[in-house]
């Protein structure tokens, strides 16, 4: 985990940067394809994923060097062949866990958080999930282990893998000619995050475009049909850990109202969209049938709230910063209730951006819970060796505190309609 925090402190830098290239152009061209409160709300599920991640807050329940000594046949020495190899078969991998992800109504709560923007941009590759709690990802490594790839290699290929995913996220970028039969490009995941009857659940591959090739998933962008972007239900949030959890939320409301006993076990396994015949009657839920009439999710803001959006944004990115710059240094109490303060802060200021009417009232109690938190004796080391960034923390705190209180009861969340 210590590995991982210091790659992030790279990564995360140079994610901005290819952001910051493509906002410019998009400006520069006139074809911006970000807006404002769904980019501040991409970002913040980015950072909810790193807080997951670095906390390791997954239950294994089966390994890959379990795996690995059970059925390895050979064992590759380390070499560029062995790191190839690893790298084909984690893309191997991804693309059938990505399949299981589309394909049954349980594991779509692992992934719809990335397909929730309505907008394509890189700030979208950074949705990503912290409802993936139950680790079995080393099943789809079979492959791997057999071969005897080492745990090592596979621990250093992964978060690569997984970067090099990042920037075929744009709408700025044409199809690449004899690239588009090798790897995936910015034309093929245009398809696959699209709503378009005809692009739904296609091209599912992460680097080697090869196996949407070979099983059946390919589709390729047309011209005669533009991509919209989003999911068939709208989660109509900013907030991504309502997001995270919102499809498993119907599922366990569908599950509990219908009468059928057999569809409260089946549910859960049926292919994505899934319901029961009696709650899809008595519960409708709003779903996107006509692509030309659908409306973004978009809220009124005024400049104040907009500032205030920006201010809790670069105050959480200090937080995680100085969070992941000494994560090797922190005991792992602090790191879960500093964990915590990071996680309540994003649900905090995403849930203000959704004009919730008690948002005002979480965000006091919030900012009371961390001001206390600073100045529990267990934290006297952050003002004997971070001052500076403890005076910067209690300054944040206080704003949002004050700002809670202007905003007490002057939130109002507009009633969404079906077609909106």
């Amino acid at each position: 985990m210590d590995t991982y925090a210091s790659i992030l402190l790279w990564a995360i830098p140079a994610f901005m940067v290819l952001m910051a290239i493509e906002i410019l152009y998009g400006h520069f061209t006139n074809k911006q394809t970000y807006t404002f409160i769904d980019t501040i709300s991409s970002l913040s599920s980015g950072m909810t994923n790193i807080l997951k991640d670095s906390l390791g807050l997954v239950l294994v329940i089966i390994s890959y060097p379990f795996i690995m000594e059970k059925i390895s046949i050979v064992k590759i020495e380390p070499s560029f062949l062995m790191y190839f190899l690893a790298f084909v078969c984690i893309d191997f991998a991804s693309y059938w866990n990505h399949r299981l992800n589309h394909s049954v109504n349980i594991f779509w709560n692992r992934h719809v958080i990335h397909h929730s923007s309505e907008e394509f941009n890189m700030a979208c590759a950074l949705r990503q999930s912290i409802s993936a709690w139950i680790g079995f990802g080393a099943l789809f490594l079979i492959p791997a282990a057999i071969l005897g790839v080492p745990q090592k290699a596979i621990a250093i290929l992964a978060p690569l893998h997984l970067f090099a995913q990042f920037w075929y996220h744009t709408r700025h970028i044409g199809k690449l000619g004899w690239l588009e039969y090798i790897i995936v490009t910015p034309s093929q995941h245009r398809v696959h995050h699209a709503i378009n009857p005809i692009y739904i659940d296609k091209n599912l591959s992460a680097i080697f475009c090869v196996w949407d090739r070979v099983f059946g998933t390919f589709q390729e962008e047309l011209d005669s049909e533009p991509p919209v972007y989003g999911v068939l239900k709208p989660v109509r949030t900013w907030n991504p850990i309502f997001i995270n959890f919102q499809h498993a939320y119907h599922l366990i409301l569908d599950a509990y109202y219908t009468k059928s006993f057999k569809d409260k076990l089946r549910i859960w396994f049926m292919p994505t969209g899934w319901r029961p015949e009696d709650v899809k009657k008595n519960l409708p839920r709003f779903s996107t049938t006509d692509l030309n009439t659908r409306k973004k999710y978009k809220l009124n803001y005024s400049s104040k709230l907009k500032i205030i959006a920006t201010f809790q944004f670069i105050s959480i990115n200090f937080l995680l910063f100085f969070f992941l710059y000494n994560f090797s240094l922190l005991n792992i109490d602090f790191k879960l209730f500093f964990g915590v303060i990071l996680f309540v802060s994003i649900f905090g200021f995403t849930s203000f951006l959704d004009l919730y009417s008690w948002a005002p009232k979480f965000e006091l109690f919030r900012s009371i819970f961390c001001l206390i938190f600073l100045f529990i004796p267990m934290n006297q080391f952050l003002l004997d060796f971070y001052p500076v960034s403890t005076i910067i923390m209690i300054l944040y705190f206080l704003i949002t505190l004050i700002t809670s209180l202007f905003y007490w009861n002057k939130l109002t969340r507009p009633i969404l309609k079906e077609n909106s």
